[in-house]
């Protein structure tokens, strides 16, 4: 039986039972898949377990965080990350072979993400190749910024390229679910903002939100994904115009007040 590459996948989760088992065998192929879990309360962990996955157990604080241990807590010699709701396809996973057997090939790779709403594959309004950090990298040459609670940062020593084939992306399996993964993320990233000393006001919030909105369904084509197009630009005018709104409510709040 020829050996598996050299290759270690790290996934986050926290009660994702639903999202995590495409997600782990779309890596069966890997020497190594490693979840870095914070103490889901459904089967994630059992899920898990079940594909031959090593569970490490890690308590959420910040994204940046969480992805630091997935390098740490991993051993092969090329890292991949992927999250609880991308798969990696078989053209990606082919890619990824040559890569990692090639000595001449950079030290991390952006991956473009093919997504999915409402049933509809998007190709417009900012979603697609919607890079992210570099998902594929050798071991030492990335890091990520630990104190970023979400979209987080990253440092690369060496040569950084990119893939061809995408993995496939359903961000999210209902519009509530859209929702509420905005509001959390614009709630995350209120800290940061603080610490890097931002300030806004409504007039700057709706500007933003206004920017947002016809960048992704104008500028970006969105309105070629017919009805999805329209609600992803929704949910970009909302995350904008809320990340701001939040600023201001954090400003505005006396210390102590409930």
């Amino acid at each position: 039986m020829a050996s598996k590459p050299p290759v270690s996948v790290f996934i986050l989760s926290r009660n994702e039972e639903q999202k995590i088992g495409p997600a782990l065998e779309s890596v069966s192929w890997a020497a190594e898949i490693v979840v870095i879990d914070s103490f889901s309360s459904d089967r994630t962990v059992e899920i898990a377990t079940g594909h031959g996955a090593r569970v490490v157990q890690i308590e959420f604080r910040r994204f940046g965080e969480l992805r630091q241990a997935g390098i740490e807590h991993t051993t092969q010699p090329w890292i991949f990350s992927l999250d609880s709701d991308e798969r990696c396809t078989p053209g990606a996973r082919d890619e990824i072979l040559r890569i990692v057997a090639d000595p001449g090939s950079a030290d991390a790779y952006l991956v473009p993400r093919q997504n999915f709403l409402l049933g509809r594959k998007i190709r417009h309004g900012g979603w697609y190749p919607d890079y992210r950090q570099p998902q594929l990298f050798r071991r030492g040459r990335m890091s990520y910024a630990a104190e970023d609670d979400v979209h987080e940062g990253w440092a690369l020593q060496g040569r950084l390229g990119r893939m061809r084939n995408p993995i496939e992306q359903v961000p999210y399996r209902t519009l509530a679910e859209a929702i509420a993964k905005m509001n959390r993320y614009t709630s995350l990233g209120l800290s940061k903002q603080v610490r890097l000393g931002a300030s806004s006001s409504f007039a700057k919030a709706l500007l933003h939100a206004k920017w947002a909105f016809c960048k992704s369904y104008f500028l970006q084509l969105g309105f070629l994904d017919g009805g999805p197009g329209l609600v992803i630009a929704m949910l970009r005018f909302e995350n904008s115009f809320y990340k701001h709104a939040k600023l201001i409510e954090h400003r505005r709040t006396p210390p102590g007040a409930v």
